[in-house]
């Protein structure tokens, strides 16, 4: 069975040079000569680099989206920061919001309100949630994942322009992934959360957490997956293309 409509999406971290932006052309070549030319894909790289991938994939349908953003809205002398208005004015469709290696140093509030600044400025949002491993051992992943996604959401009424991606706080960088079932149970209730939150709208949820070529076959599988996100293994083109390659066939 073939998966359509898939999105995948390059998160580059803290890492980018010119060998990494002239792969992207590797990936143009194969989405050209794609069958399936419903997939998204989207490319994440640190902002100094926002720019250079949108220019590299002008005329394609690959998009471009930052890494994290202020919740400020307006200009001012806030040193360090940069807020919805500067990634749109560089090129920038999409940001990673909640992203784990983030959430240490924030909270459910504040994410809220980067999500308000990005969809003020048209930005569509990469909303990241999930559990830590001391969560997942106390069996609280469920309450974790509503609380989250309750706060996440507070007074925004369309999430046409919201992916959720389900990353498990402890499988970022570590290798591991949850098992099977795990999985399952954790869609379905992410699923069901946003559902009675906005009830009739359609939701779209990915994975991210250690996502690579070997195990992207498995992670496929899962109900009601949308795509992945994917960190380390989206730096070399060709391994990139694998992951697309598998999740697609």
């Amino acid at each position: 069975m073939t998966n359509n409509n898939m999105i995948f999406i390059a998160n580059w971290k803290m890492n980018g040079e010119k060998s990494h932006i002239s792969g992207i052309n590797k990936t143009i070549k194969f989405l050209k000569q794609s069958k399936n030319k419903k997939n998204q894909i989207i490319y994440c790289p640190p902002f100094t680099l926002i720019s250079s991938v949108k220019n590299k994939v002008k005329n394609t349908k690959i998009k471009v989206g930052a890494q994290n953003l202020s919740q400020l809205n307006d200009y001012g002398a806030f040193t360090g920061s940069v807020n919805s208005k500067l990634i749109k004015s560089a090129g920038g469709e999409y940001v990673i919001v909640g992203h784990s290696e983030i959430r240490n140093q924030e909270n459910d509030i504040l994410i809220n309100k980067k999500i308000h600044s990005a969809l003020k400025e048209k930005l569509k949002v990469i909303l990241c949630i999930g559990e830590t491993y001391k969560e997942k051992k106390n069996n609280k992943t469920l309450s974790v994942l509503k609380r989250q996604i309750t706060i996440a959401l507070k007074n925004i009424k369309k999430i046409n322009n919201i992916i959720f991606a389900y990353e498990p706080r402890w499988s970022i960088g570590t290798g591991k992934i949850p098992k099977s079932s795990e999985l399952r149970k954790n869609f379905r209730d992410i699923n069901n959360i946003i559902s009675k939150l906005k009830k009739n709208q359609k939701r779209k949820i990915i994975y991210g957490g250690s996502v690579n070529s070997k195990n992207v076959s498995e992670l496929k599988k899962i109900n009601d997956l949308k795509g992945f996100l994917i960190g380390s293994a989206s730096l070399r083109a060709k391994n990139f293309i694998d992951i697309i390659k598998k999740s697609t066939n």
